[in-house]
């Protein structure tokens, strides 16, 4: 049975309640994607992606900037580059969610059957990259993907769609790989040019 007060992301509360719903989906996350209806808008998914995003693309570019004046220096070049980098993780946030989204669809319908579709796929995805609001750590950003990836999203399988153990293990691994290696090539990019 549902609980109706899930802590979901509401427009009303913006901050309070993300952060009640980053709070619950990263230390209690069966009881979270248990109670989270499949259905709804993507109004406020889409928007919390956004927000944890923007924080995250802010947090980001700080960590850059000091890690490069610790290093030797910033110039203005390097000021630019952590803007631009802040600001597109932030705006490119919520696609980036919707193409994980689909490759996470197919994967859905390949091993569970036709139980989902693509505004519920986004919204578990968007609610389990509660995880990215640690992304702008060094190294235990690395781990917080492959946390919201992986074991975030296979925990959202197996309770939505309420699939066995190995099921959702399967389904979340195969979609976690196109996405993280999409991920890693897009890293190497930025980081070489």
């Amino acid at each position: 049975m549902q609980n109706p007060k899930a802590p979901e992301f509401r427009l009303d509360l913006p901050l309070s309640s993300a952060l009640a719903t980053i709070r619950a989906v990263l230390f209690s996350p069966r009881t979270f994607f248990s109670n989270l209806p499949a259905g709804g808008r993507l109004r406020e998914p889409v928007l919390f992606v956004l927000l944890v995003g923007t924080v995250t693309g802010v947090l980001g570019a700080v960590v850059a900037l000091i890690s490069n004046v610790v290093t030797g220096g910033i110039g203005p070049g390097d000021l630019r580059a952590a803007v631009v980098e802040g600001l597109l993780f932030a705006v490119l946030s919520p696609v980036g969610v919707a193409v994980a989204a689909a490759v996470y669809l197919l994967s859905i319908r390949a091993f569970v059957g036709k139980v989902a579709d693509f505004p519920q796929v986004y919204r578990l995805l968007a609610y389990a990259f509660s995880a990215f609001a640690l992304a702008w750590v060094p190294i235990a950003g690395s781990i917080a993907i492959s946390y919201a990836l992986l074991v975030l999203m296979g925990i959202a399988i197996k309770e939505v769609y309420e699939t066995s153990f190995l099921t959702a293990v399967i389904t979340a691994l195969v979609g976690f790989v196109p996405v993280g290696s999409a991920l890693v090539w897009v890293t190497a990019v930025a980081l070489t040019s």
